[in-house]
């Protein structure tokens, strides 16, 4: 239940919602009033190039020859067309439209979001003790070297931890290395290292129900940065090892492989296998995907989650707790790692009309949004590729994904940078209702929006 807002806050959000209105609607009609019949023209000229666009990026990836080359122009000439006849046109008038836009966004998320609400939420958990003995795995080549650049071994071995550096010209076990780790007596395993590596070293740690520690060496951190931890200096999670608080967080499993981010099937998770993606990640794509994307490699999936069945999608996603998608600036984040379900995420495209669809339609039909706790990923052979947490994999199918609520005790600094909070939806309902209101009658209790 949320509290009451005071009068004054109130009448700001009623204010801040009647600016955002306004705001809108003379984004809106500056450029039409500035173009006149002319305006509206180039309003369906712009919904036209984007269409035209997107037809054309489809042929562009399953076409090959000069059909592709010839796709892969108009792709690029047609937005850009627009936009330049957009900007000799309407002029000023469209960066004054731009410019209202903004601030018609800005308003409207402050006054939906309320005025006390955190811009930064700091994952709560409670107070742990140092450990008695750490043991901590880095791999130097993670990130381009941060094990070295940020002194990592040195900083840990001062904070009392046992390093284990993994030997950039030989394959090694990690898996193998922490449970010995665990078996000689470690009461707290981490890593420096990819969010692959990570899942493997968590999955000993939750089996053993003793914290993991995540130091953010690796090249994305997808993992680090939805704790909430500090990605630009990876020596800061170390502090946990004197200064920790412990946090219970889910963890996946695709056919008993762990993964702390997600695991991937379709045409994403046959490109990695290729042995030249990694040297060549455009041109490997380019050359696969004219035959994943009309069906004529690549297997035909069946996915069931949740009492619904997609059939045959081109990509599925499954995450560890689901990703934000309604908002464009926080896509690749998740707002929680404690919510005991998977995202998954399915996108099937057939035609040059569907995708266009997957820009136009604010809810095409090919893209499939869901949450389960279980995830059953069928398929018209023995076995499929998958990519878990970026590494490259065959899994034989059926593929069962589940999350186990609670498995992982992570062990991070009691002071870190914590994740930002995705601003509310823009609903433009709500926010007339909330500029029409007067007075302390209307005011809502927070948890009821």
């Amino acid at each position: 239940m949320g509290l009451d807002l005071s009068e004054r806050a109130y009448r700001g959000q009623r204010w801040a919602a009647r600016a955002a209105l306004a705001a809108a609607g003379l984004a809106v009609l500056v450029p039409l009033a500035y173009g006149g019949v002319g305006g509206l023209l180039l309003l369906v000229a712009g919904v036209a190039g984007l269409g035209i666009g997107a037809v054309a990026v489809w042929w562009t990836l399953t076409l090959r020859g000069p059909l592709r080359w010839a796709a892969g122009f108009v792709a690029l000439v047609v937005p850009a067309a627009v936009v330049a006849l957009f900007a000799a046109t309407l002029f000023w008038a469209l960066l004054v439209s731009v410019a209202l836009w903004a601030v018609a966004v800005w308003c409207g998320r402050y006054a939906l979001r309320g005025t006390g609400s955190p811009r930064v939420r700091v994952m709560r958990g409670r107070k742990a003790a140092p450990p008695r003995r750490a043991v901590l795995i880095m791999n130097p080549r993670s990130g381009g070297g941060k094990v070295d650049r940020f002194a990592l071994k040195e900083k840990a071995e001062r904070l009392g931890a046992e390093v284990v550096l993994l030997d950039p010209e030989e394959h090694q076990d990690v898996t193998a290395l922490a449970r010995k780790a665990v078996s000689d007596g470690a009461d707290l395993l981490g890593v420096a290292g990819g969010d692959g590596t990570q899942a493997l070293v968590a999955a000993v740690a939750a089996a053993y129900d003793i914290p993991f520690l995540v130091i953010s060496a690796g090249t994305r951190n997808h993992f680090a940065m939805d704790l909430g931890l500090d990605r630009e200096d990876p020596a800061a999670c170390l502090d946990a090892l004197v200064d920790g608080v412990e946090l219970r967080v889910d963890l996946g499993f695709a056919s008993g492989r762990p993964f702390v981010n997600n695991a991937s099937f379709g045409a994403y998770a046959a490109i990695v296998q290729s042995p030249g993606y990694r040297d060549d990640k455009i041109g490997t794509s380019l050359e696969l995907l004219p035959d994943l994307l009309t069906r004529q490699q690549g297997p035909l999936l069946t996915v069931r989650a949740a009492g619904t069945t997609l059939d045959a999608p081109h990509a599925v996603l499954v995450s560890n707790n689901p990703y934000r998608t309604d908002d464009p600036f926080g896509l690749g984040r998740r707002d929680r790692l404690d919510a005991a379900v998977l995202g998954v995420l399915g996108i099937r495209v057939d035609s040059a009309a569907e995708a266009a669809a997957l820009l136009l339609d604010p809810a095409p039909p090919g893209l499939s949004i869901l949450t389960a706790t279980e995830v059953v990923i069928e398929a018209d052979r023995e076995e499929i590729e998958a990519g878990i947490d970026g590494e490259a994999l065959v899994l034989p199918t059926p593929v069962h994904i589940r999350i186990t609520s609670g498995a992982l005790r992570v062990r991070v600094p009691r002071k870190r940078p914590g994740v930002p909070q995705r601003g509310p939806r823009l609903d433009w309902r709500r926010l007339r209702k909330l500029a029409a209101t007067v007075g302390r009658t209307a005011v809502h209790r927070r948890g009821h929006w």
